[in-house]
């Protein structure tokens, strides 16, 4: 939790009490149904909290904005940027049902008011977003492919309104056919944890 201090210092009160409130949750929830290595459990923060926030260093999302997290699992990254960006709405879909469960389940225990789910498959959901996101649930092409359909038309934000993902290691083959339009943030430039040396945001308008 510390490292989330001190990486976004700008962090309210009650923000900064969420994101306390995440690891008991987690770790109770996962105890019953699997959404988080339970070896990496103890690394939730680094792993999976700030690894989610990591899309800020790519886009800070304008109030009013709209956002779909497809595979959302238990809720990432969707749930640590809804209680970073609560002007934002949060559209968190996936296609097992326990994990969206549990993702309901922390987000009504932080009192989260800006996020809704889906139990479906990516494909199912017409919803128009000006954005969406993603944490290295397939490869990129197939992310875009799925992704088109569910992006709206109307620009407020000052990237043009796309899919926005997190990703890891070798990216140069998935990107080749994007490289013209892809902007691509290297998380290690950013956070100095080991963990994010390989770590990437990568960004296609769409």
């Amino acid at each position: 939790m510390e490292l989330i201090k001190a990486y976004f210092p700008e962090l309210n009160e009650k923000q900064l009490a969420q994101y306390e409130a995440l690891y008991d949750l987690y770790t109770d929830w996962n105890s019953k149904i699997n959404v988080i290595s339970r070896k990496d459990i103890e690394n939730l923060y680094p792993h999976h909290v700030l690894h989610s926030l990591g899309i800020t260093k790519m886009m800070k999302f304008k109030s009013g904005s709209t956002v779909m997290d497809i595979g959302t699992g238990g809720g990432f990254p969707g749930i640590p940027l809804a209680i970073f960006f609560p002007e934002v709405q949060f559209h968190l879909v996936d296609s097992i049902g326990k994990k969206i469960k549990v993702g309901q389940a922390v987000a009504e225990a932080i009192g989260l008011e800006n996020v809704t789910f889906r139990h479906c498959r990516a494909e199912e959901e017409k919803q128009l977003f000006d954005f969406v996101v993603s944490r290295a649930v397939m490869p990129l092409g197939d992310l875009v492919k799925i992704s088109r359909k569910n992006i709206g038309k109307e620009q407020q934000n000052a990237l043009p309104n796309g899919l926005i993902c997190l990703k890891g290691g070798e990216l140069q083959h998935e990107i080749q056919a994007y490289q013209k339009q892809a902007i691509v943030v290297e998380l290690g430039e950013h956070f100095k944890e080991e963990f994010f040396q390989t770590k990437k945001v990568v960004y296609v308008p769409l």
